[in-house]
């Protein structure tokens, strides 16, 4: 058997069990009364319309405007897309040509604390028609209610004129901006399309030493004054965003302008058909389910199964962080009961996974192999019939995300209050799996094989072997 350098097992431990606790708690601090998360945790999980409840509002195109099927198709594909954007799968989003409406239902925000439907509606019905128009003329100036001042309304030249548009833009991201001597900054970065970088650098040099306000409707949400000609298509919104509010307006952008301003006609709070007390009394029945588990493990499998608790450890906080947000290339994911169905599922596989590499390597004890030749000869007899359970699964989940994920082929046949909790629970089940190859078959053979080479563990009584057996 291939030896692994001793120190090994501690090393991976303690990485499993760091990364357990920040994903579980995520890492944060206060600036002022302003919390600012760094990583997510736990609590930063959007829970589904079924869970925490959420928001039902119908729309109509303002001032009566008569808008086509196609208008309202593309409104309704404007606000979609926005809520994907954001990691919400547990929606309903319905267009009736027939009346000029659009009806959408969508959980509310994970650190949502008033409960506030009008705010919540506005957030997705905000034309988002981005313009950069030259000067920086204002009617009007308000505050938010974190104390930022809001100018709004433009006048002059700068109502006027407008250089150029959202159109033009290609991709938006949320990013952070250093400039020298000063504190970083969140900005929104981005990435014109061919005719908007031309268009874009004939703007930065007719404006050169001059301001170019750029709006999101009719709030200025940045005044930069040029000073370079830019002409690689690149371009920086900068303000006094925080990292949520850059990532809103980046994902706005990229989501398009509504084809035309909508006016809500009816707005309201959804009861969740369960509840927090129901999300409460599960969390305990999984604490509950997890002490067994560990009871059963050690007490049957010895070594190995504690190896496979640790192991077990890690994969659920994988999976918590591959839906929170932990991971900052991955978007934060709604999680509704049957999404929970599959984490439990794909956690009943990890266990699967460590029983059977344990059983394999008794019996290669009890056949009167040495403990290396147990341990080479248990994990490579159990590793195809874990793949081979595994990617089955894999295969399930993939189709299941693919048929039934928001805005697919057979929505018409199914709906699309039936899509979002069909999609959560094939990903959370293909999230699942995933996890439990990195902790379940590599950390875990990985820490197990490291940990034989001590002379205090390598009684094979430990292993599942006989007693006072080496």
């Amino acid at each position: 058997m291939k030896r692994v350098p001793k120190p090994v097992f501690f090393i991976v431990a303690l990485l499993i069990l760091a990364f357990a606790f920040t994903a579980v708690f995520g890492v944060a601090y206060y600036n002022g009364d302003n919390k600012v998360t760094v990583i997510k945790g736990l609590n930063d999980i959007r829970w589904g319309i079924d869970i925490s409840g959420g928001v039902n509002a119908t729309f109509k195109p303002k001032d009566d405007y008569d808008a086509t099927k196609a208008e309202l198709d593309a409104a309704k594909a404007t606000i979609e897309q926005r809520m994907i954007s954001s990691g919400i799968t547990d929606y309903e989003l319905y267009a009736d040509s027939s009346n000029d409406r659009i009806i959408v239902r969508f959980p509310w925000k994970a650190d949502e604390k008033n409960y506030n439907a009008n705010e919540a509606v506005s957030e997705i019905s905000a034309t988002a028609q981005l313009t950069f128009r030259p000067g920086k003329s204002y009617e009007t100036e308000t505050v938010d209610k974190n104390g930022n001042v809001i100018l709004k309304t433009p006048t002059g030249e700068t109502k006027d004129t407008i250089l150029m548009d959202g159109k033009m833009v290609a991709d938006a991201t949320a990013g952070m901006q250093q400039e020298q001597g000063q504190n970083p900054e969140y900005v929104v970065n981005l990435k014109l399309t061919p005719e908007g970088a031309e268009k874009f650098a004939e703007i930065t040099s007719e404006y050169k030493d001059k301001t170019v306000s750029i709006w999101m409707d009719d709030q200025m949400i940045s005044a930069p004054t040029v000073n370079n000609v830019i002409t690689d298509g690149n371009a920086v919104i900068s303000g006094s965003f925080t990292a949520a509010s850059a990532t809103d307006l980046a994902n706005k952008i990229k989501a398009g302008a509504l084809p035309f301003e909508l006016e809500t006609v009816t707005r309201g709070n959804i009861s969740p058909t369960l509840g927090q007390n129901a999300l409460l009394a599960m969390a305990w029945a999984a604490g509950i389910a997890f002490v067994i588990i560990i009871i059963i493990m050690i007490v049957f499998y010895r070594l190995p199964g504690f190896i496979a608790v640790i192991s077990l450890i890690g994969q659920m906080a994988l999976m918590i962080a591959a839906i929170s947000g932990y991971f900052t290339v991955f978007p934060s994911f709604t999680m509704t009961l049957p999404g929970i169905a599959g984490l439990i599922l794909s956690i009943g596989m990890g266990v699967d996974c460590n029983v059977i590499t344990a059983e394999r390597i008794k019996e290669e004890l009890r056949g009167g192999r040495t403990l290396d030749g147990a341990l080479d000869k248990g994990t490579k007899n159990s590793l195809a019939a874990i793949i081979d359970g595994n990617m089955t699964v894999v295969i399930v989940s993939i189709i299941l995300m693919l048929v039934f994920g928001p805005s697919n082929i057979l929505s018409f046949i199914f709906g699309e209050s039936t899509t979002g909790t069909i999609y959560a629970f094939g990903y959370t089940l293909l999230v699942g799996v995933i996890s439990n190859f990195i902790m379940g078959i590599f950390c875990s053979r990985l820490m197990l094989r490291s940990i034989a080479g001590y002379k205090a563990f390598r009684n094979t009584w430990l292993y599942g072997g006989a007693k006072n057996g080496k």
